[in-house]
């Protein structure tokens, strides 16, 4: 696939606070079973599209993950047969207004659901060409700045598990994607708070998956 938008998923189910480390900056105990929530598809965009700062946000920030695209229909799938389901793995961005997010009613969809908050690619690597998932360095910049710099190894919960435990309360279609989770290093865990704004060009990628870019742009 080129680096352009690729196709909506159905679903994009993500999974919150699966890197002890970026539990531990938001001040929370670590989970003991995945934590799941929703992107509305309308959030999905290109890779190197630029993200607009929305109206009224004040607090906009990113996360770096490894998204795991699923190839096939999957229902109660097992942890042994999980990589079956996988189509191949991608790079993406889960922009975050953390204002709306934490202040607005306590719901994340709200502050993770805006158009462009998904941007995702460069291209879906094949899940053939990638020997193990939980073994890739994973980092993001903020002009230029190193802020998030990991390894998926440090998942909490790994690609298996979670194909699994998400697969046991919703079905998952080919095209879905599953967006695994960010290490710590997220703006909203520094001190103080560093977001977003107009100008900042976030560069984000995942080792053998590749690189995306977003710049931050006023809405028209």
């Amino acid at each position: 696939m080129s680096a352009e938008i690729l196709p909506q998923p159905s679903k994009i189910v993500c999974v919150g606070q699966n890197y002890a480390a970026h539990a531990r900056e938001l001040g929370n105990p670590l989970p003991t079973e995945p934590v799941l929530f929703q992107k509305a598809p309308s959030s999905w965009s290109g890779p190197f599209d630029p993200v607009e700062l929305p109206p009224g946000a004040e607090k906009l920030d990113y996360e770096v993950e490894l998204g795991v695209v699923i190839g096939k229909r999957a229902k109660r799938v097992s942890e042994e047969e999980a990589f079956d389901y996988v189509e191949g793995y991608l790079v993406l961005c889960d922009y975050s207004e953390r204002s709306w997010q934490k202040e607005r009613g306590g719901q994340f969809n709200k502050g993770k659901s805006h158009d462009g908050f998904c941007p995702a690619g460069p291209a879906v690597v094949p899940a053939s060409a990638v020997e193990n998932p939980q073994d890739l360095r994973i980092w993001s910049k903020i002009n230029g700045e190193i802020r998030q710099e990991s390894s998926t190894g440090d998942m909490i919960f790994g690609v298996r598990e979670l194909i699994h435990y998400i697969s046991q309360f919703m079905t998952l279609l080919p095209g879905d994607v599953i967006a695994t989770g960010t290490p710590g290093g997220v703006g909203a865990g520094m001190k103080p708070p560093q977001f977003l704004k107009v100008g900042d060009v976030v560069e984000l990628g995942v080792e053998g998956i590749g690189e995306i870019r977003q710049e931050i742009v006023e809405t028209p």
